[in-house]
């Protein structure tokens, strides 16, 4: 149980006791002493959180809080000041529950993280604690398995997928003297490699490390409710000491400062932001904080990933051109029909872009397909290549913009197919959306290459795009980025986004694929597979400010007009506190307007 509910339930065992105690058993005395020892060990409390407040350059709502328990309970209005007690403890613990603390950011990261390593020592294999791995160290990897450390491929090829480190989706082919990360996920052959660094200095330990560095040095924020904190306790501060100099009857002070006291300040917003939070859950968004509401709210930037962000993750053929008087529709037959045996994520691709024209697929014969090379086969007849362009041929081939799967008949170039991840249909309007929100500043960061980030920033309307970027340069450029340009927001997807995520003030996280480690360290996770819901974010963020602003407003109104006729000793202590409720219960009303999709 965490320390404000601790607190809360104090308050009420306390006032339970006390009641007990004085209209059972008729000891008043016994019932002021509690509640006061009570009280004073609270504002005691609050007063050393407020200090460390005040150190940190803000200005909250903690002292008028204190102030109107210790004049009620120094006056002798013990009853009012637990109601005060009672208010200010209820709204820290919706505040806690708003701020969904309790997060586990790095579980899923680290449950990934690899631990063992297949040492090769001798011609025996012996599985060893990764951390036991040293620079030179002899290392399998074997099919399907994660790269433990960095290190240089010294025998063996294959095919790895290093989208959960650089964002792109294309496998990537290894062979002798290719460098591999760690994390990185091994295809279909093993391979050996010579490590070149110790598992702590490692790509993956890399990542883990900055999530760590990024969850440790939080975005300074000054939460909405203590923005009003500085006038109004100077207003509650200067006609208490106007009614008690003009009265000479210091209870003039409790009074006024019970119906002053900030419980509508306190719960108000929280309640609007929780309610702002449920809205969101409706809409497939689901927001783990209300600060993280209010940073979306008047954010300044935005950054995208692009590879399964502002893309869909998945290839598509981008444009198919034959050459050396091949007909295209003999070309894309054949290749398909050699394609559809391959389990190569280009593969797809092209036999769906075959069917999309209508082109038949043929009976093939001896297959093989070679690793990080590509397949050959009969059509017809026919050998048939498809794969990299030194595989396929030994002609000039053409160069296009995406990457590049090349075709050979008889072993004659016969055409390229150029494949390039598919763009959301939904990225150009959501880009839109967010210039419309006010958000001025919105970049791609892409471990994809220049030629192929810039292509689609450009299509979807961003003017600002960072290509080649590994994780820690993804931190380095929202690390950097100057102060007019936060509250920052960063959407990604993958691993390799989720030290950017954790260091932004919104990470927002595409989680509908289930990239646990990218969801875990973010402040938002869309749960569905639409970049739309970001700018939805955005609207509900500024939807339901509105309504946190406008309900603490009333609230500070409605305290102001009881603070002045309590001011002339028309208002009693236990009377005002109650009337507290009411202003209370007209602030909470109105802050769960947020729910509404009708603003």
């Amino acid at each position: 149980m965490n320390s404000d509910k601790i607190k809360l339930y104090g308050t009420l065992a306390i006032g339970f006791i006390a009641a007990v105690l004085e209209f059972i058993f008729h000891l008043p005395n016994y019932a002021q002493l509690i509640i006061s020892i009570l009280g004073l060990l609270l504002a005691l409390i609050m007063f050393i959180d407020m200090i460390k407040v005040l150190k940190s350059g803000n200005f909250g709502i903690d002292l008028l809080a204190i102030t109107a328990i210790v004049a009620t309970i120094v006056l002798g209005q013990y009853w009012a000041g637990w109601i005060v007690l009672l208010m200010l403890t209820g709204g820290d613990t919706l505040e806690e529950y708003a701020a969904n603390k309790a997060k586990s950011e790095l579980k899923s990261l680290l449950d990934n993280t690899p631990s063992k390593a297949h040492l090769l020592k001798d011609g025996n294999v012996t599985d060893v604690d990764i951390d036991d791995v040293k620079v030179g160290d002899k290392i399998l990897v074997r099919p399907k398995e994660q790269v433990p450390v960095d290190g240089l491929v010294i025998d063996g090829q294959s095919e790895i997928d290093e989208s959960s480190l650089t964002g792109e989706s294309v496998p990537v082919n290894v062979s002798e003297g290719s460098h591999v990360m760690s994390g990185s996920i091994n295809g279909e052959n093993p391979f050996q490699i010579k490590a070149e660094k110790i598992a702590a200095d490692s790509e993956y330990q890399a990542i883990v490390k900055l999530v760590k560095e990024s969850e440790t040095h939080p975005a300074k924020f000054v939460r909405l409710a203590d923005r009003y904190a500085v006038p109004f306790t100077l207003i509650a501060y200067i006609i208490a000491g106007v009614a008690w100099y003009v009265s000479k009857d210091p209870v003039r002070i409790a009074q006024v400062l019970v119906v002053a006291s900030p419980c509508p300040l306190i719960l108000a917003a929280p309640i609007a932001f929780v309610s702002g939070m449920s809205r969101t859950s409706r809409n497939g968004i689901i927001i783990k904080s209300g600060t993280a509401l209010e940073k979306l709210n008047s954010a300044k930037t935005v950054a995208f990933d692009k590879t399964g962000t502002i893309t869909k993750g998945k290839l598509v053929v981008d444009e198919f051109r034959t050459t050396n008087h091949f007909d295209e529709k003999t070309v894309m037959s054949y290749a398909a029909s050699i394609e559809q045996n391959s389990s190569h994520v280009m593969a797809e691709a092209i036999v769906d872009y075959a069917r999309s024209n209508n082109v038949a697929l043929k009976k093939t014969d001896d297959l093989k397909e070679i690793t990080a090379e590509g397949i050959v086969g009969k059509v017809e007849g026919h050998v048939v290549k498809v794969g990299q362009a030194s595989f396929a041929t030994k002609e000039a081939v053409d160069e296009v913009k995406g990457s590049g799967v090349y075709v050979s008949i008889d072993g004659q170039y016969a055409g390229v197919y150029s494949l390039l991840d598919q763009i959301r249909p939904e990225s150009k309007s959501t880009i839109a959306k967010l210039k419309d929100f006010g958000i001025k500043n919105i970049l791609m960061i892409s471990g994809d290459k220049k030629e192929a980030t810039e292509m689609v920033a450009s299509e979807v309307g961003i003017t600002k795009s960072y290509p080649t970027s590994l994780p820690a340069d993804k931190v380095k450029i929202i690390d950097g980025l100057d102060k007019e340009y936060h509250p920052t927001v960063m959407v990604g997807d993958g691993v390799n986004d989720a030290p950017a995520l954790a260091l932004a003030d919104v990470g927002i996280a595409m989680g509908y694929k289930g990239a646990n480690a990218a969801s875990e360290s973010a402040d938002a996770v869309i749960l569905q597979d639409d970049l739309s819901k970001v700018s939805t974010a955005v609207k509900i963020a500024h939807d339901t400010m509105k309504v946190a602003r406008e309900a603490v407003l009333i609230g500070i109104f409605i305290c102001i007009a009881l603070m002045l006729v309590a001011a002339f000793g028309l208002i009693p202590t236990i009377i005002g506190a109650m009337l507290q409720e009411v202003v209370d219960t007209v602030a909470i009303l109105y802050a769960l307007r947020a729910r509404s999709d009708r603003l």
